[in-house]
């Protein structure tokens, strides 16, 4: 059945109209099983038209994701790239890489997918993605040594991808501490709010001696329909596309490769010179400097000034009595003042 999923999918992908009948005789199969793969999608987060007596059409035209494409836009980096897969389906990218054999030191096994069915974020929340509107990829690498400054690599990898979002002619993205890509925009009031455009999440397999293998997961929204901003916002949370900071969903390819690249260059630079040479262009991106956030996690509360990070990417909290408390990454989530 996934098979002819990814056939159908790959069929409608262009926004062309096609009725049962020839999709059943192009994928040689039947008309009701090409309904049900058709449900099936529309399940996955695909939005299929349905017109009477023409047939199926996407409501917006999508690009399926093309190894080759990718390989040809990371060639500069082919000597560093260990493996590169895409498959249709994988319950979670980071969860397959994690359970594979660590890459050599310094090279990158590449893992992307259409659709996840049970993709994670940090805390173990889920990560929802549209089947053809949003990126699900993970990268693996080894360090050896581990860099002293490890934790720090979430923030290096958002600045890797706001770089590469920057260079598709992305708009207004930030990163809010520690795993967040947002849009910042003004709400009706002229309050900045911060809408997020996706996350990262850095796991790590450390083995008692040898390297740290170290497994990068990246989820991004290219597309929101209405529907799925509702249903985000329905749970307190503002969602954002990266078509809404000017990225052109059909370039879906070209952007995850300058992402891969940009991330490949950063973490070769953070493994032999740390997080130092990355602190100022946080300092550019910080989406919560200058804040009144709300910090919690292990049963604990803090509020607070956001006021940057320090040399290893600590949060820097300044609170109401005057102290500065660093927040290390880890189970802490953070919130403005007054939000859910």
């Amino acid at each position: 059945m996934s098979t002819l999923l990814e056939q159908v999918y790959r069929t409608l992908a262009t926004g062309q109209t096609l009725s049962g009948e020839a999709l059943a005789q192009g994928l040689g199969v039947t008309r009701s099983a090409v309904w049900k793969a058709i449900e099936t999608l529309r399940g996955l987060g695909l939005s299929i038209e349905a017109q009477t007596q023409r047939g199926y059409r996407l409501a917006s035209p999508v690009q399926p994701l093309d190894a080759a494409t990718l390989r040809t836009v990371l060639q500069a980096l082919s000597d560093r790239l260990h493996s590169l897969e895409v498959r249709w389906s994988a319950p979670s990218t980071n969860a397959e890489l994690l359970a594979a054999p660590a890459p050599p030191v310094g090279q990158f096994d590449v893992l992307l997918v259409e659709h996840q069915s049970a993709g994670r974020g940090r805390r173990g929340r889920a990560w929802r993605s549209a089947l053809g509107d949003s990126v699900c990829l993970s990268v693996a690498t080894s360090f050896d040594p581990t860099p002293r400054d490890l934790p720090a690599l979430t923030l290096v990898i958002g600045l890797s991808v706001r770089a590469a979002l920057q260079r598709c002619g992305a708009s207004g993205v930030g990163l809010k501490w520690p795993n967040d890509l947002v849009l910042m925009h003004p709400d009706a009031t002229g309050q900045r709010t911060l809408a997020k455009l996706g996350g990262i999440l850095v796991e790590l397999r450390a083995e008692a001696a040898g390297p740290a293998h170290v497994v990068i997961g990246l989820g991004l929204n290219l597309r929101l329909d209405a529907n799925a901003r509702s249903e985000i916002a329905a749970t307190g949370n503002i969602a954002a596309a990266l078509a809404d900071c000017g990225i052109d969903p059909q370039q879906r390819n070209a952007l995850i490769g300058y992402v891969l690249e940009s991330m490949v260059r950063s973490v070769g630079q953070f493994a032999a010179q740390g997080f130092e040479p990355f602190r100022a262009a946080w300092a550019e991106a910080d989406a919560l400097r200058g804040e009144s956030v709300r910090i919690s996690g292990a049963g604990a509360e803090r509020v607070g000034i956001a006021a940057g990070i320090d040399a290893h990417g600590a949060l820097q909290l300044l609170t109401a009595e005057g102290a500065q408390i660093g927040i290390t990454a880890g189970e802490v989530s953070v919130r403005r003042s007054g939000s859910s």
